[in-house]
């Protein structure tokens, strides 16, 4: 990464993050396919809802014929936590008009977001719509055409889960991480890594107990409260 906010940089530092959406839109094409549904209904599924798990849950309940309102429930709760990723973002545009502020939050990802954050590290805290929408747009395209691809090759794959796709947005992430705590010089390496310990210990036991939609964004409000706790007392 620089500290270049234009196209060309934010193309560049999309293209790691690309290959793992490759790897997961695949495997959501290829799931979408052999769970019944055509080809031009697995591509609408991204162009709509672009959001793997969201996806992955609206094709399950699309091939068990659930009424529409139980898949629109399903689908918000799953991908809720992108209102909070949102909120953190949107202080970086407040000088942008509102259709900018909506594209850039519409197309906002898991990746993009965690990408934006890395981002800050070398741009002394600044963002930009130019570079933002560039990495949505890859991002959302490669999503797209990845889908098609997998519904295409959903036709001749029984089972994806043999193929070990599905790892490719564990790898993703675990790149992301790394890059972040790598890069971020405001904060001890020591709390970044107690943090990435505790959220890990979070999301372990929450599994157990909670409902997996429930899982990311009950992680996430815990985490984030007790990183600003932990930060106050260790820096």
């Amino acid at each position: 990464m620089n500290n270049e906010l234009n196209f060309r940089s934010a193309f560049k530092e999309t293209l790691p993050t690309v290959l793992g959406y490759i790897g997961i839109a695949t495997t959501v094409g290829i799931i979408g396919k052999t769970s019944g549904l055509s080809i031009m209904e697995v591509v609408l599924t991204s162009l709509i809802i672009y959001a793997g798990s969201a996806q992955l849950i609206a094709i399950n309940l699309i091939a068990a014929a659930n009424p529409l309102y139980t898949i629109v429930l399903a689908v918000f709760l799953v991908n809720s936590r992108i209102i909070l990723m949102s909120t953190t973002i949107a202080k970086y545009f407040h000088k942008e008009s509102l259709l900018k502020n909506i594209i850039i939050g519409s197309l906002l990802t898991d990746e993009s977001f965690a990408l934006g954050i890395s981002k800050l590290n070398y741009t002394q805290g600044k963002l930009n719509f130019e570079w933002f929408n560039t990495v949505n747009l890859i991002s959302y395209i490669t999503w797209i055409i990845s889908t098609a691809l997998g519904a295409l090759l959903g036709q001749f794959i029984s089972n994806p889960q043999k193929l070990g796709l599905d790892f490719s947005i564990v790898a993703m992430f675990l790149g992301l991480l790394y890059l972040q705590v790598i890069s971020d010089k405001s904060l001890k390496k020591s709390l970044q890594y107690i943090i990435v310990f505790l959220t890990m210990c979070l999301t372990y036991g929450s599994l157990i107990i909670l409902p997996s939609n429930l899982v990311i964004i009950t992680v996430t409000l815990i985490g984030c409260s007790l990183g600003v706790l932990l930060k106050h007392v260790i820096q």
